[in-house]
């Protein structure tokens, strides 16, 4: 079994989808995140995609806290 790792807003977006594929379609649908799938995904970090899609730092925490709580379900 895969050890959980604690997501940070430094992770590089394809790490986060390769390492929780179930997240995947939580940061598609829920946060607009389609570029999981693309180039761009193995070269920015949570953060900075975050903020190319217009979030705020509170909300990039409160996504980055929402994320940790289902990775605990």
């Amino acid at each position: 079994m895969k050890q959980k790792v604690k997501i940070t807003k430094d992770i590089l977006i394809l790490d986060l989808v390769e390492q929780n594929s179930d997240l995947a379609s939580v940061l598609t649908e829920e946060y607009g995140f389609h570029c999981v799938g693309c180039m761009a995904a193995s070269m920015e970090t949570l953060e900075q995609g975050a903020l190319v899609h217009g979030m705020t730092d509170d909300q990039i925490e409160k996504m980055v806290e929402d994320l940790n709580k289902r990775l605990s379900k």
